[in-house]
This record gives structure tokens, C-alpha cells and sequence, in this order.
């Protein structure tokens, strides 16, 4: 059993409100579920930051300004469809660089290693499974430069407070002179958001109650999937999406695994998600107050999204 999982989810169902956390979402089946939602045409930050990398691949290598060979070190790689492009003008320009990615994910690792050795076979890598700062420590000790990339606007998933305490983690498992490159969804029209978050497709749905599933199976609960459904909104002053698992009836579930049984009320809610916008200044304020300093933001043409380009210095 998974012992910070068991604690999580009693910690979690134990509340006043009820939560679970988002991080435990990608299993195997949420993570081939989430590239679903990724291939949604609704699902604006793939497209856009797929954008960034493809276009503008030569400008952020040039940013770097790194004169020797250097580690790219990719946390929560997933399937690497948007790193592609971006290791893919590295090797078309012969710039030696070796791609350590790392997921929590066995299969989507293996996805990922099996697909790369396939289309870049001169590229290097050392694919890596398991907790981010563990191998970031190794990494640290490297004679070269760092570009760790931290993509996808899972920064926005933490509240204010976590994402400060992660990112100066970040930090100090850095070398000076390394480089973040950081995605971050940026606030516009809140009709796009909503429409992304909230699919008529039903996919995001499904991501979300796959946690009650992967809870039934990994702490033997036995949560009945079809008396529960998904909420999800946008605040466009805060920037704030948060969704929810509803309970659509009075009911009680038993979780053996932690000996318990946890009652829910009619249509009362578990929250599961905090997915953050930025706009430019908030970004601007975050890299100073994790002690980065923000060389340059590559923006999408719509300007929904921003890689963005810190510098431990």
C-alpha cells in the first residue's frame, strides 16, 4: 500500500470540506486519460504551448546563452509531445545535450524512452521514474549547465503558497547559471477556460472520478462511480479554475485499507483541482519571490500561454 496515498485520501475525506489531492490523479489510466484531454480541440494550453516550442525552439536555445554541452531535465515529462520539437532542433543543429525526463508514471516513461530512441536515436537519454528532487540532487552535482523544464502549467495546480515553497525547491537544487523554463496558462477570455476545463466531451469528468477508482482498487474503498459526477469553474479576477467531484445522493463508503467509512452528503463536494492564469506581472512577482530572475517570456500568437525563462542566479 501506498503509505502517503493511505494518509492522503484519510487526511483528505477526514475534512470539514473534503479534498483529494490532484497529484494522485496520474496512475496509468489517468495519465493515458489526461492525453485525451490534451487532444481535445477545446484543450487550449497543448496547442499553445506546442506553438511556443515548435516556433521558437532557435530563440530559446539561443537565450540560454550555454557554451558547453548541457542536461535537459524534464519534470513530469508525460509523452513528451511538446519537448519533441524542441529536442528535435537540438539534434538537427548537432547540440549536444543530454535529456534526462522524469515521470511518475512507469508506462508513460516507457512510452516516452521507446518513441524518442525511435525518431532522435542519436539523442541521449536517461529516462528516470520516481520523486523529482531525489534525481534533481544527482543532477546538481554535474560539471555542465541544467535547463530544467517544468511545462504544461502545472505550476498553476499548487496553491500560492506550495507553488513558492516548489519553486524555491527548484532553486536550490540548482546550480547558478542553471535555467527553468516554466509554463503558465495566462488569464483571457473566460469562455475559452471554461469550455476547456468543463468539456461537453465528458473526459475531464472521467479524469476526475478515476480517482475514486484508483482509491476503490489500491485501499479496497467502494466507492459507486455512478453516484457521483464533475463541477469545474473560472474566477477571471483571481485566475482561479477549481473543480469538484460531486455526491449526488446521501451515501457511505468504506475504505478498508485505512479501516474507515466516510459518509457524504446530498450533492456535497470533493474538491479535487486548483488550476491557476497568470497574467504577466504575477509571473514577473512569482520568478523574484522564488529567487529566480526572469530572463524573457515566449509567448503563443493568441497570448494564451507563456513559457517563461528564469535563471537561478
Amino acid at each position: 500500500m501506498n503509505e502517503s496515498f493511505a494518509q492522503d485520501v484519510l487526511n483528505g475525506l477526514s475534512a470539514k470540506n473534503k479534498h483529494l489531492s490532484s497529484k494522485y490523479f496520474y496512475d496509468d489510466n489517468g495519465s493515458r486519460i489526461f492525453q485525451e484531454i490534451m487532444n481535445m480541440p477545446e484543450y487550449y494550453p497543448t496547442d499553445a504551448e506546442f506553438e511556443i516550442l515548435s516556433m521558437q525552439s532557435k530563440q530559446i536555445i539561443n537565450e540560454l546563452q550555454f557554451s558547453t554541452p548541457f542536461n535537459i531535465i524534464e519534470l513530469g515529462a508525460g509523452d513528451g509531445f511538446k519537448t519533441f520539437k524542441l529536442l528535435d532542433y537540438l539534434v538537427k543543429n548537432e547540440i549536444e545535450v543530454n535529456y534526462i525526463p522524469i515521470d511518475i508514471s512507469q508506462e508513460a516513461i516507457e512510452i516516452l524512452t521507446k518513441s524518442l530512441k525511435e525518431r532522435l536515436p542519436t539523442l541521449k537519454i536517461q529516462p528516470k521514474v520516481g520523486d523529482y528532487f531525489k534525481i534533481l540532487q544527482n543532477s546538481k552535482d554535474s560539471e555542465y549547465p541544467s535547463l530544467l523544464l517544468f511545462l504544461g502549467g502545472n505550476i498553476g495546480n499548487y496553491l500560492e503558497e506550495k507553488s513558492i515553497e516548489l519553486l524555491k525547491l527548484f532553486n536550490k537544487n540548482m546550480k547558478v547559471g542553471d535555467k527553468l523554463l516554466i509554463g503558465l496558462d495566462l488569464k483571457k477570455n473566460p469562455i475559452v477556460v471554461h469550455n476547456a476545463y468543463f468539456d461537453k466531451h465528458g473526459i475531464t469528468k472521467r479524469f476526475n472520478l478515476n480517482l475514486l477508482l484508483r482509491i476503490n482498487r489500491e485501499l479496497d474503498a467502494d466507492f459507486k462511480i455512478d453516484d457521483f459526477d464533475f463541477y469545474s469553474y473560472y474566477n477571471p479576477v483571481t485566475g482561479d479554475v477549481k473543480s469538484y467531484i460531486v455526491s449526488l445522493r446521501e451515501q457511505s463508503v468504506e475504505i478498508k485499507a485505512l479501516n474507515r467509512t466516510f459518509n457524504f452528503g446530498y450533492n456535497e463536494l470533493i474538491w479535487t483541482e486548483l488550476s491557476k492564469k497568470y497574467d504577466i506581472d504575477e509571473i514577473t512577482n512569482l520568478a523574484k519571490a522564488t529567487n529566480f530572475k526572469l530572463n524573457k517570456n515566449f509567448l503563443d500568437c493568441k497570448h494564451y500561454f507563456a513559457d517563461s525563462l528564469w535563471e537561478k542566479p
